[in-house]
């Protein structure tokens, strides 16, 4: 859990910095390409090919296609139907497809995990809720498929590093993912990016690079390997973190004006919901517990 933590901070911050010197001001498609462009050259010094088994090789590539290419593509063109406060408002729902699907990739179903994942959903709805406006149905279904496939590619990237056990670290394996992602945003942004507005400050490309090196690279690598350690009630849990933390972090350093006692009950209903996997832990039966890798 504490890599989750870890990552649920550097992403707090990502979401301020995209939104004050990004958004609006550097061509959307060029930025994710940007960061997956970062991320790859980071691991690919490591990168192994030989000796990796192929499901787990192919694996990868379908995780960082999922979780950066197709959800990056969809959240940015979601802004263009949709207000600020509906995007925060669709994406909530991430939670309940992370246990959804692992469950399903394991053929089971975890009540309680589902449950928790209800709730931390609820605080997230708590903290971001706002009054809906104009036709948002095209946004709301662009978000539904980002939220889905973000958890896709963390499920899927769990359950390869559990089912494929190798000897090799996972820093020989990881560039693997951002290769993945490189297939589909590479020829989105030749198709529909902007060459005119690329990054024109020290600060944009500074900002770039950050997301890059730290939100990217070692978030998502941290994010992958601390999947591996906590279960999937916990992990969908920890997938809503980000509001409060995102918030809090905007709030504390960009003075923007927030409802504080919503963010704490929000923030409170979140904290809830990992002590209701716990209670339901202990309500299971010893034998049909399993244990996170």
């Amino acid at each position: 859990m504490p890599y989750l933590l870890t990552v649920t901070a550097i992403w707090a911050f990502s979401f301020s910095l995209i939104g004050e010197y990004l958004a609006g001001q550097v061509d959307s498609d060029f930025a994710v390409l940007a960061r997956v462009a970062i991320a790859a050259l980071v691991f690919l010094p490591f990168l192994r090919w030989r000796g990796v088994p192929r499901p787990l090789l192919a694996g990868f590539w379908l995780a960082g296609a999922l979780q950066f290419g197709v959800t990056y593509l969809c959240l940015y063109r979601s802004f263009s139907v949709l207000t600020v406060p509906e995007v925060l408002l669709f994406t909530v729902l991430t939670p309940i497809y992370v246990t959804l699907l692992d469950d399903a990739l394991a053929r089971r179903f975890n009540p309680w995990a589902l449950l928790a994942a209800l709730v931390a959903v609820g605080g997230g709805v708590i903290i971001r809720f706002e009054r809906l406006e104009g036709d948002y149905l095209l946004g709301f279904l662009l978000l539904q498929l980002a939220n889905l496939t973000f958890a896709a590619g963390q499920v899927l990237c769990r359950q390869l590093l559990v089912r494929y056990p190798t000897a090799l670290p996972l820093p020989r394996l990881f560039g693997h993912f951002f290769l993945g992602a490189l297939v589909l945003v590479l020829p989105s942004f030749l198709l529909f990016g902007n060459p005119e507005r690329l990054p024109q400050t020290a600060v944009q490309w500074g900002v770039l690079l950050w997301m890059g090196l730290f939100a990217t690279a070692l978030g998502m690598f941290w994010w992958v390997k601390g999947s591996t350690r906590v279960d999937a009630g916990s992990l969908a849990v920890l997938n809503e973190l980000h509001v409060p933390a995102g918030l809090l972090v905007n709030l504390l350093i960009w003075n923007r004006d927030f409802d504080l006692p919503r963010l704490a009950l929000g923030g409170a209903v979140i904290l809830a919901s990992l002590a209701l996997l716990r209670v339901g832990r202990r309500a299971q039966p010893a034998s049909t517990r399993r244990r996170p890798a």
